[in-house]
């Protein structure tokens, strides 16, 4: 998700000055050319305040820049001066002169302003060079919530999330009632996986009756930290919100899907993702959820259609490969189950579940031969328990191997613990026909 961030307003401070008058007791022994000088820099400030006014920037910048020339140390003016080029849309000039304002006046609290422009300025391409003069300006304004805002903006920019948090907090303790910061505090708690706290800060902002973009991405926002804290109702319905909102978002409506499959709720979810793919091909994500749901409810060939598409798109996909030889499985096709599990055997080559599958697969398949060769490699890796030793057994049985047989039958006879089972049964019946056998034949 992207953060809608408020709008940041740039600040302009206009220098304040007297007006010329007629001469007073305690200015009658100036020199007349000092007088004069002083008019004309009063002249060319009102000009400039005027053309701001008319947002005619370029004359101002004319009438900032001449004053500068005769009077090169007034901070305010070098201030002026970097709002006008902001304006003009000259960043390089503006930064320039914002901090010439604050190098003449560093610790001035009317500096404030000149620190969070140049803060502003580099936001957008620099975050982590905005730090600095935005804590200036946090420190001169300790009680302006806007400050700590893009404090916390340029920190979260910059990878600093934590402390983001912090000035995002202390932004909103300041004002609660600014739905910019309320909502930037929660994208940050839940970027930081504070799911529980992203929950509240973003119920907290859709009190404030967002509009527009926060609004869509609070209700979007909440249904994602809803989701990680595996609270699939209430995700449900938040996602429901947003696509009230943005009805042709379809990555949404996959992640709506996926909730709904949580709930047991397949027949919403597949109408879900039918939404989501109307004019465009099914992306990876929502061939994986659709083939979960057709699995889920036993509509074994709409999933290998689906699961096809999708192994299409990810040929290295292990997950895939092996959810195809399951279907098959299912399905009772042996030699597809086979061909996609040792598929995804070979993609995962140390995964020992995907070992064992194969194992039985080769051994429904009959190749009794190839199923003692992987078990013989799994156990070389693992422990078998009991059910393996029953495979075992029943391999050499079905290849005529009777001491090898009789030997895995007794070993699985020792390990099982349930005997009520059919395999326990068939073992100790098994034994018996075996022991026999072999003294038969030992006479």
């Amino acid at each position: 998700m992207r953060l809608f961030a408020k709008s940041a307003t740039l600040y302009l401070l206009l220098v304040s000055f007297a007006p010329a008058g007629a001469q007073t007791a305690s200015s009658a022994g100036r020199h007349p050319r000092a007088d004069t000088a002083a008019e004309e820099l009063h002249r060319l400030l009102v000009a400039a305040q005027d053309a701001v006014s008319k947002q005619d920037y370029q004359s101002a910048a004319q009438d900032y820049q001449n004053y500068l020339q005769k009077k090169p140390d007034d901070a305010s003016v070098h201030y002026n001066l970097g709002y006008v080029y902001r304006a003009l849309e000259r960043p390089d000039d503006a930064k320039s002169e914002y901090e010439k304002a604050i190098a003449l006046a560093p610790d001035d609290l009317k500096m404030a302003p000149a620190y969070r422009n140049l803060g502003i300025l580099l936001l957008a391409k620099d975050p982590a060079a905005a730090v600095d003069p935005l804590e200036h300006a946090v420190r001169l304004e300790p009680q302006d919530p806007q400050a700590k805002w893009l404090l916390g903006t340029a920190l979260e920019r910059s990878g600093k999330l934590e402390s983001a948090i912090g000035q995002f907090q202390a932004a909103h303790t300041l004002d609660g009632k600014d739905v910019g910061i309320s909502a930037s505090l929660a994208y940050a708690l839940l970027s930081a996986r504070r799911f529980a706290d992203a929950e509240a800060a973003y119920r907290a902002t859709l009190e404030l009756s967002p509009e527009g973009a926060t609004l869509r991405q609070a209700h979007l926002g909440l249904a994602n930290s809803l989701v990680a804290q595996k609270k699939p109702q209430e995700a449900a319905s938040e996602f429901a919100a947003y696509l009230a909102l943005v009805p042709n978002d379809g990555a949404v409506r996959i992640e709506r899907a996926s909730a709904l499959v949580d709930l047991g709720k397949d027949d919403d979810a597949l109408a879900e993702l039918d939404r989501a793919a109307a004019g465009a091909p099914e992306n990876l994500r929502a061939l994986k959820l659709r083939s979960q749901i057709y699995w889920e409810t036993k509509r074994y060939n709409d999933a290998v259609g689906v699961l096809e598409k999708a192994v299409a798109l990810a040929p290295s996909d292990v997950d895939l490969a092996d959810r195809l030889g399951r279907v098959y499985l299912a399905k009772r096709d042996y030699a597809n189950a086979l061909h996609w599990t040792v598929a995804a055997y070979n993609l995962n080559p140390a995964a020992n579940d995907l070992l064992g599958q194969v194992v039985e697969v080769e051994y429904l398949n009959k190749n009794y031969e190839q199923a003692l060769a992987a078990l013989n490699a799994l156990s070389q890796r693992q422990e078998l328990p009991a059910a393996s030793w029953y495979l075992r057994a029943t391999c050499y049985d079905k290849l005529g191997k009777l001491p090898e047989a009789l030997d895995a039958y007794q070993t699985f006879l020792q390990l099982n613990k349930d005997e009520n089972s059919d395999m326990y049964f068939v073992s100790t019946s098994r034994v018996r026909a075996l022991t026999r056998e072999l003294k038969d034949k030992k006479r």
